[in-house]
């Protein structure tokens, strides 16, 4: 590594390889299958309120797995509450009357707010280590870290196409690392799993 190279300059460089990963991947990987590992991820925690995410661009679509965990459980998704705070959590359903939040992004009409005890990520890289490279607004990294530091464990769990692991994704002490990604060959964890 470079160390004239600045960190946020070795992310932009990442996210811009990332993307050019991702965006293949996406027409092309088998969504079902990592829908389906998802879905079996999701039925060892059968109590557990779901934290998933309403995809954009070539992001994996967990919505599929998101509306049936709905029909007998909480599932949520993240909402915006502006620049540099956490992200709050709004109960979704499939048929959940929805607004235009903060970046045009949809989310629940409903303002109740939700405590997820999985959250799971979007992102546009990971690498073996955990470390998840997302878009660069830190939303995710803040959120995980007082999470994590008012209930204890609370599990990330990655979910992107297997083409969007990288060697190496740049880091510092605020990016909080994931507990596992699940792509469409499977489920890898990367602490261990907690029952």
């Amino acid at each position: 590594m470079d160390p004239s190279v600045s960190l946020e300059d070795r992310k932009a460089a990442a996210r811009h390889a990332a993307r050019d990963r991702r965006k293949p991947a996406h027409g092309q990987a088998d969504v079902g299958a990592a829908q389906a590992a998802l879905a079996g991820l999701l039925a060892a925690y059968p109590d557990a309120v779901v934290a998933g995410y309403l995809p954009i661009r070539t992001e994996i679509d967990p919505r599929p797995v998101m509306a049936a965990r709905a029909q007998r459980g909480t599932v949520c998704v993240p909402v915006v509450d502006g620049p540099a705070l956490p992200l709050g959590f709004r109960r979704w359903r499939a048929d959940a009357a929805m607004v235009t939040g903060p970046f045009g992004i949809e989310i629940p009409q409903d303002p109740d707010p939700v405590t997820p005890d999985l959250v799971i990520l979007p992102l546009l890289a990971f690498d073996a280590a955990g470390y998840r490279l997302g878009y660069g607004g830190g939303y995710y990294d803040r959120t995980l870290d007082r999470m994590r530091a008012q209930a204890g464990r609370v599990l990330a769990i990655g979910f992107a196409y297997a083409a969007q692991e990288a060697a190496y994704v740049p880091r510092d002490g605020l990016d909080q690392r994931l507990d596992a990604v699940v792509t469409e060959y499977g489920l890898r964890w990367f602490t261990p799993p907690t029952d």
